[in-house]
């Protein structure tokens, strides 16, 4: 069952050619981990997507609270049996339709699906995950490439291309050759006690568990994080490199290239995000 504007529809229910989201990619969404029923980072969830909307110039109805939202994403678990488990929730915010690249209008609508997931909590995955560069298209170093819409023809192409070369994700270059996210998520970078993301200015998505992990800075004890660009010539001189997004939690690299990396400070990054879960 999915929800299309508040009201519960079978999953076979169909949009329109016209909707804006399918005909130019003018919309929004988020993921969300559900844990036993409880959603996750949810706070977070709604202040980007309510940052995202104003960036985009939609409008936003008076009725789109946190506390409403939280509602339609809970009657669409209860319509699907996963009220008390765990679920991969998909929140589609897109334009109205009408108009072509200039829209006839800025009212909204939405759409909510599930799924079910099989974890709680986020399960440290330490077999082979090999990277490489993608460097057939770039990201331009701008506000829109940190806006979660959907227009992820790079991410579809490079992905594409990791499953023809037998990687398991690859790392996305901006237009000045600095390293931005992975595929799928936020990158980060160790070395010695320095834990590097690029900044938003260099167009990386604004993640989620990138922000968790960024707000947990003064209880890491000998680490800490900064913000700054990552240039190609660093990924082989790291000593950790790990990828983030809200279902994964933490991946980390085990090779790019030649170089083989560890894991500590991804392990130790996941047990605090736990930790938080369960205390949450």
């Amino acid at each position: 069952m999915t929800n299309f504007n508040g009201t519960i529809l079978e999953d076979t229910t169909h949009i329109s050619i016209n909707n804006r989201g399918y005909a130019y990619g003018d919309a929004l969404f988020e993921t969300i981990k559900v844990a036993n029923g409880k959603l996750l980072f949810w706070e977070d969830h709604y202040f980007r997507l309510m940052a995202s909307m104003r960036i985009m110039r939609m409008d936003i109805p008076m009725n789109f609270t946190m506390e409403f939202l939280e509602a339609q994403i809970r009657s669409t678990l209860e319509a699907n049996g996963l009220e008390n488990d765990n679920a991969r929730v998909k929140l589609t915010v897109h334009r109205n339709e009408g108009g072509l690249y200039l829209p006839v209008q800025n009212a909204v609508g939405f759409n909510i699906s599930v799924k079910p997931l099989d974890d709680a909590i986020f399960i440290l995955k330490d077999d082979k995950y090999e990277v490489d560069l993608f460097k057939d298209y770039y990201v331009a170093p701008t506000l829109l490439s940190t806006l979660k819409t959907n227009n992820k023809a790079i991410n579809v192409v490079g992905s594409i291309f990791a499953n023809e070369n037998d990687l398991d994700n690859c790392l996305l270059l901006n237009t000045n050759k600095m390293v931005v996210e992975a595929l799928n998520g936020n990158i980060f970078l160790v070395k010695g006690n320095t834990i590097k993301t690029p900044p938003l200015s260099d167009g990386c998505l604004k993640g989620v568990l990138r922000t968790q992990l960024l707000a947990m800075d003064k209880g890491l004890g000998e680490y800490s994080f900064i913000e700054d660009s990552i240039s190609p010539f660093e990924l082989q001189k790291a000593d950790e490199l790990f990828i983030t997004n809200v279902i994964t939690g933490i991946q980390p690299i085990s090779k790019y290239r030649k170089k083989q990396f560890e894991n500590k400070v991804a392990k130790m990054l996941l047990e605090k995000l736990n930790t938080k879960i369960r205390l949450g």
